[in-house]
């Protein structure tokens, strides 16, 4: 089984250089519409706002999706870490929320796929970012499938 990339430690140099490239990303993404970080490896990225559970500060977090319809499917992998991901701790407090795809920003609600939609999305999803199925072969989590749907 492939190990699983390393997680900075709290506070370390590690972490805070990533924070830091998140952020750019994310201004990048933002001003440019998603023209610039709009992409990785050919998958489509977004931009997830999500509030932080215990601490109410509003975060972002640039993800891979599929659209499916009317409604996107991001993944909670954590790059097959054991650990949950925190921005979908975070959803699942609170599942209503924002995102922007490219230029549009739009209001959708967070719910896990189960079932034939789970496998469903989970085949479009790997034939998307092969590296899923990595991530899949990391954990003994079962790695959640999110579709985020239109709010009106």
């Amino acid at each position: 089984m492939p190990a699983s990339p390393p997680v900075p430690a709290p506070g370390s140099i590690a972490l805070r250089a990533l924070n830091w490239l998140t952020a750019v990303h994310v201004q990048s993404y933002r001003l440019s519409g998603g023209r610039i970080g709009g992409k990785l490896k050919c998958a489509p990225v977004l931009l997830l706002d999500h509030v932080g559970r215990r601490s109410g500060t509003q975060r972002t977090s640039p993800l891979l999706y599929l659209a499916d319809g009317p409604d996107v499917v991001v993944v909670g992998s954590a790059g097959g870490r054991e650990a949950t991901p925190a921005w979908w701790l975070n959803l699942r407090a609170a599942p209503e929320t924002t995102v922007q795809v490219g230029s549009e920003r739009r209001r959708v609600r967070a719910r896990v796929a189960t079932g034939e939609e789970r496998e469903r999305l989970w085949i479009s999803l790997v034939e998307m970012f092969p590296d899923y199925d990595v991530y899949r072969q990391r954990t003994s989590r079962e790695i959640p499938v999110i579709v985020l749907s239109p709010v009106a």
